[in-house]
Parts: structure tokens; sequence; C-alpha cells
């Protein structure tokens, strides 16, 4: 049995009639539900009378230091089962941590802690280290982003990483690390005996610098699969570096974020050669980079490699036109194993879309997400959007927002959902104006079609 609410007010009331439902569930989660250090002292004895009782969601809600301190309570009993604990933005400072480290030393279930967005701070990851120490702990997924951890936390993790093989995902993403620290963690995941599955390290002030090191990291730990370097100022130099691990014959990258990386058109060719010959990248977002049309268009010709099976590509905001599309059509027109295809904040304009549409219409296209918006659209392109939502049943989610399609283009959208062949079960259009006749024809189709959802 599963718990799942969010954002409810919880009244005593509602509170006592949820308490009775708990006894027995696998899964409960109550993020946003502004709940307090006195609703814990109940969670903690569902934790040790429910032994069925798995995950605990408890995300965004005040529980604060002393809450910890009364789930520990449960935690800590031998009946307790708990496997996955998320805790983020609830309020916690670094006296949690040693109650934490409490629980982890003594609960060999727990297997998830999330416990970002929280002001542990570089003294209470370093209590929380020693907890991942101790031979009871098989943590396997850490999550630490925005801790306000300093470079002074690598050798606790060093140590705690040297010591737990066990450990598959680690994100340290949103703290102040830079180059140096970054380095030190590098030379520590090269050496230690874990098999690291995922590494994110978004916004921790890396640059070029350290790229070296973490392309170290790839070629000698065939288990990562996942690594997000996002909103670091590697540049292209740094990009070249990565790729040398990318490269590597012993790197089984599948998933690969490079978003907001200062990359140019100059990347795109290292880049390429990564998506053509490196057959287990499925997933690449490069949002936020200035590729522009010319690095798109190389990017194309490697999507168009039989080696290739990358299945999604998010090239949001990279600068691309018109120019590009006609690349992307004939992409689209041959590569099979494309789902995801994210081009908002792109200027391709009508004439850009009725060209990928092209590529859209080809029975080799699979797409099943396709993202435009904010892309210079008007009502023109609408009907062979369309006549694309009415023809390819693979299509299941299309953003259109932030596009000026008025009256006339969302009529054309609305005649292509009603269409018994169309399949598209999500409609994203945010920030699109229509007259009050044309919302209430949105409205009758998502109850003739409760299926399908519009959000706007």
């Amino acid at each position: 049995m599963e718990l799942d609410i969010q954002c409810e007010e919880m009244s005593p009331s509602r509170w006592a009639e949820l308490l009775s439902t708990m006894k027995s569930c696998k899964t409960i989660r109550l993020d946003d539900c502004n709940l307090s250090s006195s609703n814990c002292e109940d969670l903690s004895s569902i934790i040790n009378t429910n032994p069925s009782l798995t995950e605990l969601k408890l995300n965004n809600n005040e529980l604060g230091d002393a809450g910890i301190e009364y789930l520990s309570k449960g935690l800590l009993m031998p009946s307790c089962s708990l496997q996955k604990l998320w805790l983020q933005n609830c309020n916690l400072t670094s006296a949690s941590c040693e109650t934490l480290r409490s629980v982890l030393s003594a609960q060999p279930s727990l297997t998830e802690l999330h416990v970002g967005d929280n002001k542990l701070g570089t003294a209470g990851v370093k209590v929380l280290c020693q907890g991942m120490m101790n031979p009871n702990c098989k943590l396997q997924k850490l999550q630490l982003e925005y801790c306000e951890l300093t470079a002074d936390i690598v050798e606790a993790l060093n140590a705690a990483l040297q010591s737990k093989p066990t450990l598959k995902e680690l994100s340290l993403s949103n703290n102040t690390l830079g180059d140096t620290a970054v380095k030190q963690l590098c030379w520590g995941l090269v050496e230690a005996s874990c098999n690291l599955e995922l590494l994110h390290l978004e916004n921790c002030g890396i640059t070029s610098d350290s790229c070296r090191e973490i392309s170290a990291v790839l070629s000698n730990k065939s288990s990562l699969i996942d690594l997000s370097v996002g909103d670091n100022k590697i540049g292209d130099s740094g990009l070249a570096l990565l790729c040398q691990g990318l490269m590597h014959p012993n790197c089984k990258i599948q998933k690969l974020w490079l978003w907001d990386c200062d990359l140019t058109s100059a990347s795109c060719k290292d880049l390429s050669s990564l998506i053509s010959t490196k057959e287990t990248l499925t997933e690449i977002s490069l949002i936020d980079n200035n590729l522009r049309d010319s690095g798109m268009e190389m990017l194309c010709q490697a999507l168009k490699d039989p080696k290739s099976k990358l299945q999604e590509l998010w090239i949001r905001e990279c600068g691309l036109t018109t120019a590009c599309c006609k690349a992307v059509s004939s992409t689209l027109s041959v590569n099979k194993h494309l789902k995801v295809l994210h081009m908002g904040e792109n200027k391709l304009g009508d004439a850009g879309v009725e060209l990928m549409c092209e590529g859209l219409l080809h029975p080799n296209c699979n797409i099943q997400s396709l993202w435009l918006g904010n892309c210079d659209l008007t009502a023109a392109c609408c009907a062979t959007l369309a006549t694309v939502m009415a023809t390819k049943q693979c299509l299941t989610e299309l953003d259109l927002s932030y596009n000026s399609l008025e009256d006339e283009g969302v009529r054309k959208i609305c005649e292509a959902l009603r269409n018994p062949s169309c399949n598209v079960q999500q409609l994203i259009l945010y920030d699109i104006f229509w007259s009050s006749e044309v919302d209430d024809e949105l409205r009758a189709l998502e109850e003739s079609k409760p299926e399908v959802k519009i959000i706007s």
C-alpha cells in the first residue's frame, strides 16, 4: 500500500485519519504538508511498528533538528526496515548529522539518504561520513545538494568512499567546492574500490582545470553511467579533456549533462565523435550553450551514424535558427532511436518547424516528446503540427508554450487532439493567450478525452 500526498495542510483530524492508514503502508510520501517536529513523534512510532515501511519522503517540511531526533527513535529500532529516507529542505542543521550518523551506523537496511537543501555544512557532513564508514552502513545513494559544503569536505568524503564499495550514487551539486577539491575527489574515486554509477557536480565552481581528473574517473570507472557537470564554466578546452575519458573503451556513460558549460560550436566536433561512436550514450543535455546552427549541423551528422543510440537530446537555448532545421529534419528521417527532443528557446520560426515536420512525419522517426516552447511560432505552422499529431502515434508529449499561436493556432491543435489516431497525452501551452470561447473548447476537450492533460 502507498500513501502519496503533496501540498496539503494537515489538520489534527486529517492527521489522525492518515496515521491509521500509515500502519500498513509500504511507502509514505508527505512532501510540502506543513509538518513539524510534533508529527515526527507519530511517524517514529509508525516506523517502529510497521515493518513493511521501506520508503519515507518528507521533503519541504519544517521538521528541524528536533524532528529528526524524534524520527531517529523509530529508525534505530531493530524492527525498522526503512530503505529510503528523503529529508530535503527540512530546516536541518549540523546538529541533525550526529543523529543521522547513529542511524547510518546502526541501520543496515537504509540504502538511500536524501538530505539536500539543508544547512548541514562541512562539519555536519564530516560527521555523516563517520557513520558511512561503519561496517553496518550499506548506503547506496547519498544526496548532498545545497548543503553549504566547502573544499574541506573532500578528505572525509574520500575516506568514506574508500570504505564503502556499496555506494552507487553521489550528488554534490550546488556546493562551493572548486577545482582543487574536485581534483582531490576524483583522485579518491579512481583509487577507491567503490562502484559509483552516478556523480553529480553541477554548479560546483569547476573550470577546465579539473576536467583532466574527471576524465580519469570516466576512463577508470566503467561503472559510472551518469555524469552531470552542468552550470560549470569548463568551456571548449574542458570539454575536449572530458571527451578523452568519455571516448575511452572502459567508459560506459549513458547520461551526460553539460548544460550552461560555456561551450561553443567548437565543442561540437568532439561531441559529434562521442555521439557517433559511444553506443552506450542515450541521453545528453547541452542546454544554454552557444552551439549555433553550425554546431547543430555537426551534431545532426553524428546522429545519422548507425552506431549512434542517443534517445534524448536536450538542446534548448543554444542559439539555433531556421537555418539548422533542414539538417534536423534529415536526421529525424534517418534516426530510429531518438525519442525526446527539446529545442525550445531557439528562433526556429514557422519555416523551421515546417521543415522539421517533414522529418517527424517520416516512418523512421519515433519521437515521443517534442518541446518547441518560445521558438517564434505562430498559427501558420499549426496545421502541419496538427498533421504530425494525428499521424505519429508515437508522439505523446508536445510543448508549444510561449508562442503566439492565438485562437487560430490553438484551434488547429485542438482539432488534431480530437482525432482518434492522435495519441498525445500531455499538451503544454504556458503563456499562450486565447479567447474565452477557445478556453471552453479546451475544457470540453479535456472532459471528452480524460487521458489528455492540457497544461496552461
